[in-house]
């Protein structure tokens, strides 16, 4: 195993950017890499790093790992990326949300994340704590949007910075324009790259692409990483649309309800087929696009992933039978 060079932010020396890792990629075809969650107990976290372990192995470009609404998870954020410099060669990239805290204390956690090693953060201004679909309220002492954030961070120290972009337009923005203008907004403040909200429908992140392009072609050559789902649950991924504002394209929908069947208990197994059949056409249009990576949501589990990387041929078929998540 490669391990990351040691990382200092004060002193202009930096681990690879997502952006020289996704070049660097070796992965057939196109570079791929998975965002994980802090897990919230011992088993969690167990699942947690035997997905590690097989991304690691199947060579994901990067990891990012999320951070909870108003900083409720920090802790095991912080907890999970030092580990992952440690022990891993994933790249790690840390999620860093401005609801809820004053500018002094996001400056202590990316200060916190530079002294554990990590040198890549994905600025985002966050959801409401309780509703993320509630009233967004800015902390007295604190930022009022993304942009900010990014310009914090560089204060700060020598960090690599990307940012959240939104195929659908985010569900605050008055309309895809508007969100257009927010997202090279944040680009020109320092971000060297975006990755996406999940969607399921390819024109929306082809929109959103030529939409940046033709507002900033300078910021329209920075990497929009797709981010993506393998659907293996109707509940859950009924339940992340709703706290998203994303859609799922009503041919998905049905297709899915139909598997799940009328039961008490919809059909997994069923459900599963679909999602992943959906999600590795999804992949291969992308791939035909140009997209730079693909960014799979994992919920820190890695067979659904795996199943998709082997149909694309990123990864060998006959180590999905053996992986257990």
């Amino acid at each position: 195993m490669t391990q990351l060079p040691d990382f200092d932010p004060t002193d202009g020396g930096r681990h690879p950017s997502i952006v020289d890792r996704i070049a660097a990629s070796t992965t057939p075809r196109v570079p791929f890499s998975v965002e994980f969650y802090p897990p919230r107990d011992e088993a969690a976290e167990e699942r947690l790093w035997r997905a590690a372990s097989v991304f690691s192995e199947l060579g994901a470009a990067f990891a990012s790992v999320t951070y909870g609404a108003g900083g409720s998870t920090r802790d095991r954020t912080v907890r999970v990326v030092e580990r992952i410099v440690r022990e891993t060669d994933i790249l790690p990239i840390a999620h860093l949300t401005a609801v809820g805290h004053t500018a002094d204390e996001l400056r202590e956690m990316i200060r916190m994340y530079g002294e554990v090693g990590v040198s890549n953060i994905l600025a985002l201004r966050g959801d409401p704590p309780g509703d993320p679909l509630g009233e967004w309220t800015a902390h007295p002492e604190g930022l009022r949007y993304a942009e900010e954030l990014v310009r914090l961070i560089h204060e700060v120290g020598n960090f690599h910075v990307g940012v959240a972009s939104f195929p659908e337009g985010h569900y605050r923005a008055r309309d895809l324009d508007h969100d257009t203008e927010v997202l090279v907004g944040k680009l020109r403040a320092g971000a060297e790259y975006s990755i996406t909200q999940m969607f399921w429908d390819i024109d929306d992140y082809l929109r959103l692409r030529d939409r940046v392009v033709a507002a900033d072609p300078e910021q329209g050559a920075k990497p929009i990483i797709p981010g993506l789902m393998p659907v293996t649950s109707l509940r859950v991924v009924r339940r992340m649309v709703e706290l998203s504002g994303c859609a799922l394209p009503e041919g998905l929908s049905e297709k899915l309800r139909l598997a799940a069947g009328d039961g008490p208990e919809e059909n997994r197994a069923a459900v599963r087929e679909v999602g992943i059949e959906f999600a590795t056409d999804l992949c291969e249009r992308l791939i035909a696009e140009g997209a730079p990576c693909l960014h799979f949501n994992t919920l820190n589990f890695s067979r659904a992933t795996h199943e998709v990387l082997a149909n694309l041929s990123m990864a060998p078929a006959s180590d999905v039978a053996a992986t257990s998540l």
